[in-house]
């Protein structure tokens, strides 16, 4: 499985994924724009309004029958913040025509849907629809609302907003409801011609697939001819500062279980020292056999739920707890000595081959889903690192233990982040 780049215009390609493990090609469209506080509630709003309707689908109703007329097409858009970039996402899945009972061309009929729905929404009086505005409005009101429905995620987004604070990372990827009211049909869609023509657009096409005729039936695609080239170059994600002394940010909140964040800070200077922070992270608090685990959770009985995440667009772990709210201190004491003991090599060969283990095992699993694949080759057109999956494996492999001790040693804790509820354990 290669991933072939076609630029098509300068800021937009065509990105085609041949593989013969399924029976479905999906197609994909992002429009990828800089993350900012003006426009992140505009760009989620509008996402969800243009699944509503196009010129050629111009109701729910109308798209649902044409999905399955082509034998039980789907299609589904959304939001993700991506390092400082916003991405508009649109997927639509279908199955290969090689599989179908008759001779039809499914894919160009999916390139053209996927474009009309992308390029060519519903317009009336110089605006998108009305009712489409207003239901979505309150659609997306109901989403920014409810986050704090889901306290660990909820905990999370408030230790990267605390820790990003002013910056664009820091952003909420729905956006704010205080900024949805003013919004008019006419405001956003003028907002929405704006996007289509500054934003960098990249086509996945993932499936048995001849590359010289998806490369063919994309030119010819009307939507994607009248579209200007771009500047799109790669965005540099803003660091966030060092702290010599950790912040602590302590909330309170109607919660059963405290919800514990901590934020670190990676100082890596090369692409390659990168993986070293993937490995790094996975011996830390990569699943059950890692140090926070075994230590914080089956050692000590301290946490409900004890893991990490390596973010690498940010260079950024974070490390996520479920605990009582008096084990507060105690977890944070056990966690900083997990911290010392990796900066001192304190951790067996068994675990540093067995994240390694973890590692290769999540890179084989890459080529299993259609979607895994095309966010794997979007994340690296965004990084503009582009690394093959044997070439991943090799560096992972190579990885030495002095070289995790050595990252180890560049990681400081930025932020602590704690959600509590004062009424269900007494004092933090």
């Amino acid at each position: 499985m290669e991933c072939q780049k076609i630029q098509l215009k300068e800021g937009i390609n065509l990105h085609v994924i041949p593989t013969n493990k399924f029976k479905t090609n999906l197609l994909s469209i992002f429009l990828t724009l800089p993350l900012n506080k003006e426009n992140v509630t505009k760009e989620a709003l509008i996402s969800a309004i243009l699944r509503r309707g196009s010129t050629n689908y111009p109701t729910a109703k109308d798209l649902s029958i044409a999905l399955e007329n082509m034998y039980g097409a789907s299609f589904d858009c959304g939001i993700e913040k991506m390092g400082d970039t916003h991405v508009l996402k649109f997927y639509l899945e279908t199955i290969n025509e090689e599989f179908l009972p008759n001779s039809q061309d499914m894919l160009k009929m999916a390139i053209d849907m996927l474009c009309d729905i992308v390029f060519s929404p519903l317009v009336e009086n110089g605006g998108f629809k009305n009712e489409y505005v207003t239901m979505e409005k309150e659609n997306l009101k109901q989403i920014i609302e409810g986050k704090i429905d889901n306290k660990g995620r909820y905990a999370l987004d408030r230790c990267i907003e605390e820790m990003y604070k002013n910056k664009p990372y820091g952003l909420y990827k729905y956006g704010y409801v205080e900024d949805l009211e003013n919004m008019t049909a006419q405001d956003l869609y003028k907002a929405y011609l704006q996007i289509i023509e500054t934003a960098k657009i990249d086509m996945f096409i993932s499936g048995k697939l001849d590359a010289t005729k998806v490369q063919q039936e994309v030119q010819n695609q009307q939507h994607l001819q009248v579209q200007k080239a771009r500047t799109a170059n790669v965005i540099q994600n803003e660091a966030v500062e060092m702290r010599d002394t950790p912040q602590e940010m302590i909330e309170e909140m109607e919660i059963m279980q405290g919800k514990l964040v901590i934020g670190l800070t990676v100082e890596t200077n090369t692409p390659e020292e990168k993986y070293v922070a993937l490995l790094y992270n996975t011996i830390l608090g990569g699943g059950a056999n890692s140090k926070l685990f075994q230590n914080v959770r089956e050692k000590a009985s301290l946490a409900y739920t004890a893991g990490s995440n390596y973010l690498r667009q940010k260079n950024n772990i974070f490390i996520r707890l479920g605990i009582e709210i008096k084990n507060y201190q105690k977890a944070q004491d056990i966690i900083k000595k997990q911290l010392e003991d990796m900066k001192n090599g304190v951790f067996s060969n068994e675990d540093f081959e067995n994240a390694k283990t973890s590692i290769l095992a999540t890179i084989d699993f890459i080529p299993d889903e259609q979607d895994t694949q095309i966010s794997y080759y979007f994340g690296q057109e965004l990084s503009n690192e582009f690394v093959n999956l044997e070439e991943y494996k090799k560096k992972i492999q190579e990885i030495t233990k002095e070289q995790v001790v050595e990252i180890a040693n560049k990681i400081n804790i930025h932020t602590i982040y704690f959600l509590k509820d004062l009424t269900k354990g007494g004092e933090a």
